[in-house]
């Protein structure tokens, strides 16, 4: 595209949606530089529309000139799927100016919000009828419900509600053409045919730009109550899981594990936070959020906690006495990836497995990488309860994060993902593909499920111009 064909682009844009909402030149980092610092990018432009009817203008427009589009939210992914790549030749649609609570319909437990709307503002707008939006993850204060469902996040409270696609009722997605597809429906039961709206969620922008939600609620629980607790092994923390499924059943919400020198980082970062438990091999955090009050719920959690120990699952624990301690660690378990990034680039593992294989994958993966990499530093943490690790390889001491990353990311990918694989498991629970993993979804996903997400691809976007080099 030469320049005078860019300048009549950008013209009929700033016509769209106002010359103060197409940003062009430097100062863009916000939008371009995903939240990692590993991917820049450069785009022909920002594109900020209004609303529904301004993203459709501007899908179309970009669609006659032949442009591509990258949708973005919050820009808080970690799989570079949200930053323009450097060509310079993308337009970024950032979805942030969109962002409403549209409704809020208490009786149907139903509230519909817009794109941009940050995950924060969704929690807040359904708490103050009395209600709970679940979906719960550290970047809950910048990250955006369009992107977390272009991403099917997960997040901490995935055990008892699901991720975002169980979530989600219901979709408005403006289609690669520009046409607008009006899914916003509230209902539970609605067997027509294909469920488009599970198109949309989980396939990062490659097929449409979502634009609204709607978003299931629940009652607000009457108490939740948190614990940390502390295990010799991981074969133990899963014992401990499995007392408390049995003794909490759906009230149990919450169930992280973090390995020592996880939460060693944090310490060391972040000295300021409380450590109420000494350090463990292993520290689970529970949550219990039940429907009797606060004290009765406690003794619940506490009774739980006193079993653990006479089964010599755990070694130590602390139940929260208030709100304000309950935070406290909760932002110990939400500290660590920014600790990680303290610490510097890392080669990350967002990994699913089935929680029976959690206790054989652990020990075995780092005597491994410790025969491949000696030194190299673990980070390992996560949702235990739903199976879903961040298994990180940190520099060893006194080696570029950088250097490390160039000479053994591709050997160590290898390793962990082939395990993973052997064991049944998944290389990406809930942060997505990007362009992180699109080539190694290439080369390890079923030949059959490739072929049918290309179809579908090639089906709705023909010209490739939805944020193409993603995921497929």
């Amino acid at each position: 595209m030469n320049d005078t064909t860019n300048e009549r682009l950008m013209d009929a844009l700033r016509g769209l949606v106002g010359a103060s909402h197409v940003l062009q030149g430097v100062g863009l980092d916000a939008y371009e530089v995903d939240w990692r610092k590993r991917y820049r990018g450069r785009a022909l432009a920002v594109v900020r529309p209004g609303s529904t009817s301004e993203v459709a203008a501007v899908v179309r427009t970009c669609a006659a000139a032949g442009t591509a589009l990258v949708p973005q939210g919050g820009n808080t992914g970690l799989v570079g799927g949200s930053v323009p790549d450097d060509t310079g030749h993308q337009v970024l649609l950032s979805l942030t100016r969109m962002n409403r609570i549209r409704e809020i319909d208490a009786d149907n437990l139903a509230l519909v919000a817009e794109a941009g709307c940050v995950l924060h503002t969704v929690q807040q707008a359904a708490d103050e009828r009395g209600l709970l939006f679940p979906l719960s993850l550290a970047a809950e204060g910048s990250c955006t419900i369009g992107g977390n469902l272009a991403a099917n996040a997960g997040g901490t409270q995935v055990l008892r509600y699901g991720n975002a696609r169980e979530l989600c009722l219901g979709l408005e997605v403006v289609m690669p053409q520009g046409e607008v597809w009006h899914g916003l429906t509230g209902l539970r039961k609605n067997n027509t045919g294909y469920d488009l709206r599970d198109l949309f969620i989980g396939s990062e922008g490659t097929l449409g730009v979502i634009t609204a939600a709607t978003l299931k609620l629940f009652p607000k629980p009457a108490a939740v109550v948190t614990a940390l607790a502390s295990c010799r092994s991981v074969d133990a923390a899963v014992g401990l899981l499995n007392l408390a499924r049995a003794r909490l059943g759906a009230g149990l919400t919450g169930f992280e594990l973090m390995e020592r020198f996880a939460l060693s980082l944090v310490e060391k970062h972040f000295p300021q936070l409380p450590r109420p438990l000494p350090q463990a091999p292993w520290t689970v955090l529970l949550e219990l959020a039940g429907t009797e009050a606060e004290a009765v719920e406690r003794e619940r959690l506490a009774a739980l906690l006193e079993a653990a120990l006479e089964q010599e699952l755990i070694d130590d624990a602390v139940v929260a006495e208030s709100i304000a301690q309950s935070h406290a660690l909760w932002h110990l378990r939400e500290s660590i990836p920014l600790a990680q990034s303290e610490e510097g680039l890392n080669i990350k593992h967002d990994i699913a497995l089935p929680v029976s294989a959690i206790p054989r994958f652990v020990p075995h993966m780092a005597r491994q990488l410790q025969q491949a990499t000696p030194g190299a530093r673990i980070v390992c943490f996560g949702h235990l309860g739903d199976g879903n690790l961040h298994y990180n390889l940190q520099a060893p001491e006194g080696v570029a994060a950088a250097d490390f990353l160039a000479a053994h990311e591709t050997a160590i990918n290898a390793l962990v993902y082939d395990e993973v694989q052997r064991l049944g498991g998944s290389i990406s629970a809930e942060h997505g593909i990007g362009r992180l993993k699109r080539e190694e979804l290439a080369q390890r996903g079923a030949p059959v499920a490739l072929a049918m997400m290309k179809a579908i691809k090639a089906a709705l976007d023909p010209a490739g111009l939805m944020n193409p080099g993603r995921v497929i």
